[in-house]
């Protein structure tokens, strides 16, 4: 089982940068593809990038691409997500998640079985 603790949320200026962390506990860190994934008011929740297991291959959703950079340590048993030249359509609660399911389908909710509480990005204009 894996426990995921995200932070590194808050408020930000557009244009601005902010970069998020989520922490997993356990020792089979290196065995999970990791996800962020995010939800603003009213909206379904929506997937934002991943990386896999090995940090080999990366995903982005195309609103995020050339601004966001997810990467890992596994280390630290930490994920990260840059994010830059944020918009005020990226406010929303960002909630960082993990899974085995080596399909390639790291964009798919149904991919993660572990979740985390989730951390609150709000970018002002």
């Amino acid at each position: 089982q894996v426990q995921l603790v995200a932070s590194g949320g808050g408020l930000v200026q557009a244009g601005g940068s902010l970069r998020l962390s989520c922490a997993a506990s356990g020792r089979t860190f290196d065995s999970y593809n990791m996800g962020w994934f995010r939800q603003a008011p009213g909206k379904e929740r929506e997937f934002v990038a991943a990386v896999s297991w090995n940090g080999g291959r990366t995903y982005y959703a195309d609103s995020v691409k050339g601004r966001f950079t997810i990467s890992r340590d596994n280390a630290k048993n930490t994920v990260y997500l840059q994010m830059n030249s944020l918009k005020p359509e990226d406010t929303a609660v960002y909630s960082c998640a993990a899974g085995r399911d080596y399909s390639g389908n790291l964009n798919r909710l149904s991919t993660y079985n572990y979740w985390g509480q989730g951390t609150q990005v709000t970018v002002s204009s």
